[in-house]
């Protein structure tokens, strides 16, 4: 029997399981439309329909009613070589190639783009969350920087990142900057954001009870910060962490696309997009959400961590 823990981690697992067998469902039901048109012409072309009497010869090419008709060509949309839209499995075979069965330094391997466009999402995350945190304290304390800083930092957000990004790119290259800066300061723009809303949440989150015990210590401002508003703030910040490690690996691909990156993931969606190899563009989309995945589940475990040796309840 599951104890009490197995139990709650059952219960906390078990919704997203669901909704990722949703639309694990829903994906395995949408091939067979998108694909059917591209099998009915394959299969005319390879003569599969040869004479009148056979039931392909008196059937139109009509996608889903052909083959509600012909039950046989279901089978063959799930294997088209260049499908409108992959099924499950043949994504999973061709991570599996370009993952496992590739070495981690050829250019094919998803392990080699994966940590190009890693270590231009990490640099990019450490600009944004020191400058996240740096603006926070400042907002915080300044009643200036939060009349002034805040409101510029919202207006930031409204420019859309890819027609920011080539813009950054091409300034930046115009004076003889390439390669990793580029791409990590678009992350950076990305992810700076929701640390500075969290963290000024967190910093101000101790009640006016709290604050006049300080003062009543006779506590420097200095003593409020690191005794009370950092250790209040810290579930803040991870919260933010996490959706800004997100937001930074979404910036790093979002900058190799402009710039005809041959590496990273953004360079391996072009790729499966220029040549028609879309299961190229799927591999390495779900690749990209499965390291978002392993970034945000690796800040959960840090935060668990962290709450349990500061004995904050909830943990």
């Amino acid at each position: 029997m599951l104890g009490r823990s197995g139990g709650l981690r059952l219960k906390s697992i078990l919704p997203v399981l669901t909704v990722i067998g949703a639309i694990l469902m829903i994906w395995v039901v949408a091939v067979v439309p998108m694909n059917m048109h591209l099998t009915a012409d394959q299969a005319q072309r390879d003569g599969f329909a040869v004479t009148p009497d056979t039931p392909m010869a008196r059937q139109d090419y009509s996608g889903l009613g052909l083959s509600l008709r012909n039950p046989s060509l279901v089978g063959l949309t799930y294997v088209q070589e260049r499908p409108r839209l992959p099924s499950p499995h043949q994504v999973a075979v061709e991570m599996w190639k370009t993952i496992v069965m590739q070495r981690v330094t050829s250019k094919r391997s998803l392990v080699y783009h994966g940590w190009v466009t890693l270590s231009a999402t990490l640099l990019g995350f450490a600009m944004g969350t020191t400058l996240g945190i740096t603006l926070a304290v400042g907002i915080v304390y300044s009643r200036a920087m939060d009349m002034s800083v805040m409101p510029w930092a919202i207006a930031s957000q409204t420019i859309p990142i890819l027609a920011l990004a080539p813009m950054i790119i091409v300034m930046l290259g115009a004076i003889g900057i390439h390669g990793l800066l580029p791409k990590s300061i678009i992350s950076a723009y990305l992810s700076f954001f929701p640390v500075v809303v969290g963290m000024v949440k967190g910093l101000r989150s101790p009640d006016g009870m709290q604050l006049d015990l300080l003062r009543t210590y006779y506590a420097s401002a200095a003593q409020g910060f690191w005794k009370l508003r950092l250790p209040a703030s810290v579930p803040y910040l991870f919260a933010s962490l996490k959706i800004g490690i997100s937001a930074s690996l979404v910036g790093a691909i979002v900058a190799e696309l402009p710039t005809g990156a041959r590496a990273g993931f953004g360079a391996r969606m072009l790729v499966g997009d220029q040549y028609g190899q879309p299961l190229v563009t799927w591999a390495a989309l779900f690749a990209a959400a499965i390291t978002a995945a392993g970034l945000v589940g690796l800040f959960s475990l840090l935060e668990r961590l962290t709450l349990r040796r500061m004995g904050m309840a909830g943990t």
